[in-house]
């Protein structure tokens, strides 16, 4: 009898720990795919702030140009 009482005191929270952990192990894929989507979006932002910089520097440079020509025009009258 008493082993039927210890058994069922070691067997009764490992069921409960096993009920309250299955939601959690089954949400990991969820989770796992999100960080992936949070990792590739960080990339994204990374990427479009770079490409951001890249077109500033060229727009500077379309203005640096434009006003050379400018000048060009200017010294041959046209």
């Amino acid at each position: 009898m008493l082993k039927w009482i210890v058994l069922a005191l070691v067997l009764v929270p490992l069921v409960l720990l096993a009920l309250a952990v299955r939601p959690v192990l089954a949400r990991l894929p969820r989770l796992r795919r999100a960080q992936r989507r949070a990792d590739e979006a960080t990339a994204l932002r990374e990427a479009a702030e770079s490409l951001q910089q890249r077109a500033e520097g060229l727009q500077s440079r379309l203005e640096t140009t434009q006003q050379r020509l400018t000048v060009i025009k200017a010294r041959r009258g046209d």
